[in-house]
């Protein structure tokens, strides 16, 4: 006779089993699943990318490259948004002109006083130069071309560095159609980053800095210096060279040019011999808190996403304000508004210091312009122009810096205290020419 009551355990018992059983291969499913999703990702990884066409050694055209690197051309493509406002930035063009109607003035004599944008993506490099006024009001050199056409390495090599150089721009223009290319900072056969400008390698070569030699860290910074610096152009053969044999601070830069007696031009109003500073980004970054930490422009300005398992660097270069969880918090732990805050402190900060150094300058101008109508010689004016050029160049230094202040706070507040002191000097010692009322 059967036990009713064992018979109803026994049931139970291998119901228990049972559903164990199928929680156990449930389990083992999901970590096969799991371990097939890893293998996947890694072999995603590791066979990224897929070259479906072999780029050649002269290949320009981003959307070529595009087929082997869809993600990064995606995101690159959106550098032609135009749209983007930041207080003191972004892609919006307008007049730097209208908006800081002292530039006029500062920069009276130059064409710079007759048309000076706010510049769009690197999408429009070129396009923008070609619009620009500037190169109506004086003929400018082909050496122009060499950071706003991707061109510019071939023709060098095709022409020479001296001829490509000198050569008139409107001679070269028309063989130039594309701005910033893949080509400009990748090798297309390794994707290794290289520098592809003479200036650059002559500039850091002549610092004693082996390029060769540079970490994929400092090329990250290096590929970018190519074009976002302080420039002239040396001698008859109007060679592209960056001033920095004696360092990359505005007083060394000053100094290199007072050694070989350069000037960019003559102020209009004072007669005093003028630098015009161009885009000094790479020296100020120099200066500054992340430059000293190892943090390279890219990881701020094209900072790394992930899609997949794939790592890489987003080629939407942009405003980190716009991107703040990628370009800052990787780094600092903050809310995004405390750090936009923070930003937007330093720019406040240094705009104001701008404005004062505009006044400043202006009166500077007003007062040298006084002493010669009342008969102050050149020799007279001499210690009064050389102060202008200093204040001048030292504004210049910052406002013409794309960051207004924030790749280097307290460089930036340096040189515009320094030019406030420099223009009252230049200010005070044209008053002494100045007969009295």
């Amino acid at each position: 006779m059967v036990d009713p009551n064992r018979s109803s355990w026994s049931w139970r018992h291998v119901a228990v089993l049972g559903s164990t059983f199928f929680a156990g291969v449930l389990i083992m499913a999901g970590l096969a699943a799991l371990l097939v999703n890893i293998q996947s990702h890694k072999r995603e990884a590791t066979e990224f990318p897929l070259k479906l066409v072999q780029i050649s050694a002269t290949e320009l055209d981003p959307a070529v490259w595009g087929r082997n690197f869809p993600r990064e051309y995606d995101s690159f493509q959106k550098t032609v948004d135009d749209t983007i406002k930041t207080k003191y930035g972004g892609s919006v063009p307008f007049s730097k002109l209208e908006r800081y109607p002292a530039a006029v003035r500062v920069w009276a004599g130059y064409p710079f006083s007759v048309d000076y944008n706010k510049a769009r993506g690197h999408y429009y490099a070129l396009i923008d130069q070609k619009q620009t006024k500037r190169i109506q009001v004086v003929q400018q050199p082909g050496t122009c071309l060499n950071c706003h056409a991707a061109e510019a390495p071939q023709m060098i090599a095709a022409m020479g560095w001296e001829n490509f150089s000198h050569t008139p721009y409107d001679e070269l223009k028309d063989q130039a159609h594309i701005g910033t290319s893949c080509a400009d900072c990748h090798d297309p056969n390794t994707m290794e980053l290289r520098i592809t400008r003479p200036a650059f390698k002559n500039a850091m070569a002549a610092r004693g800095i082996d390029l060769s030699k540079a970490t994929r860290q400092e090329m990250r910074t290096y590929v970018c210096a190519q074009c976002h610096v302080e420039y002239y152009f040396q001698g008859d053969n109007k060679l592209l060279t960056f001033p920095w044999d004696q360092g990359l601070t505005i007083d060394a830069i000053e100094s290199y040019y007072d050694k070989i007696g350069f000037k960019d031009w003559v102020h209009k109003d004072t007669n005093a011999p003028m630098i015009k500073i161009q885009h000094p980004e790479f020296e100020t970054w120099s200066t500054g808190i992340h430059a000293k930490s190892g943090v390279a422009c890219a990881d701020c300005h094209m900072p790394y996403v992930r899609d997949g398992a794939v790592k890489v660097s987003d080629h939407w270069l942009r405003s980190p304000l716009t991107n703040v969880n990628r370009a800052c918090q990787t780094c600092h732990k903050q809310s995004e508004q405390e750090l936009k805050d923070r930003v937007i402190e330093i720019q406040d900060r240094t705009a104001a210091l701008l404005r004062s150094t505009e006044s400043a300058l202006i009166d500077a101008i007003d007062a040298i312009v006084a002493a010669q109508k009342a008969g102050a010689t050149d020799a007279d004016l001499a210690e009064a122009r050389q102060l202008h050029r200093r204040a001048s160049m030292r504004w210049d230094f910052v406002f013409s810096e794309n960051s207004t202040g924030f790749h280097s706070p307290q460089e930036a507040a340096r040189n515009l205290a320094n030019a406030i002191d420099y223009a009252r000097q230049a200010q005070a010692a044209a008053l002494r020419l100045t007969p009295r009322q």
